[in-house]
């Protein structure tokens, strides 16, 4: 019963989270176009999205570690 619960919470706010995510990727690139006006825009791109990466990664092996079982 309780999965059943998250997964339907998780479905019916996909979409926003998928867009908070776009928009956090987003600000941060223009953040660093407004910082560094000449910077590659593919390679900045491709360095946040080695920052997101790294981070979920290492969220993923606290999910698994068990730091949010009682979250």
């Amino acid at each position: 019963m309780y999965d059943d619960a998250v997964n339907k919470e998780f479905k019916n706010r996909k979409e926003d989270i998928e867009r908070e995510l776009e928009q956090l990727f987003k600000s941060n690139l223009k953040i660093a176009d407004w910082d560094v006006p000449e910077a590659d825009d593919r390679k900045a791109a491709t360095l946040l999205l080695e920052i997101l990466q790294n981070k979920l990664e290492g969220i993923k092996s606290e999910v698994k570690e068990g730091k949010y079982d009682f979250f």
